[in-house]
């Protein structure tokens, strides 16, 4: 796909979005199934199941995804996209391009044993090898749009409005 296809792509969308904003609003949905057998949850990902375990790191088998790599995957798949996506709107050649994450844990915290140490990440660090021969002031610019609009990178940079409920279902 080149520039043009994908601003023809994507214009009618933008002005579809700037006359009726709400139709901009999408809701995405995923949903699980706690396994009854194991500590694992089936996760449903429409294109096929993905079963989620703990990491051997709080007893799990490494048999199962752990949902920790599960989030470093889709900010490496939401950044890599995206990448691609701003490249070829701005014509910049990329023969190749290797996007990867890393993110520190210390569960210590997941486990309860020292209630001052975090639950969750405490670092995340997105590397982009390029190969292109495109200029620096290309690439800076690549990057910047690249951040600014993975929707995975800005959530986790700007922390959403959160809510956890739970229901009971009868029978």
């Amino acid at each position: 796909m080149d520039a043009n296809a994908l601003r023809a792509l994507q214009g009618p969308l933008k002005e579809s979005y700037k006359q009726e904003p709400a139709a901009a609003l999408v809701t995405l949905k995923a949903q699980g199934r706690v396994d009854e057998a194991k500590i694992a949850c089936k996760v449903e990902t429409g294109r096929a199941l993905a079963v989620a375990g703990l990491h051997p790191a709080t007893g799990g088998t490494g048999a199962e995804l752990c949902s920790g790599d599960m989030l470093l995957e889709a900010l490496v798949a939401c950044a890599g996209v995206t990448l691609k996506a701003v490249a070829t709107a701005l014509e910049i050649p990329l023969r190749d391009a290797v996007v990867r994450a890393e993110g520190d844990l210390d569960f210590r915290g997941t486990l309860g044993v020292d209630r001052t140490a975090p639950v969750g990440f405490l670092a995340i660090r997105l590397t982009i090898d390029l190969d292109t021969d495109a200029p620096q002031e290309k690439i800076d610019a690549l990057l910047k749009l690249t951040e600014r609009y993975c929707v995975v990178f800005q959530t986790l940079n700007t922390k959403p409005a959160l809510s956890v409920t739970a229901s009971r279902r009868a029978g």
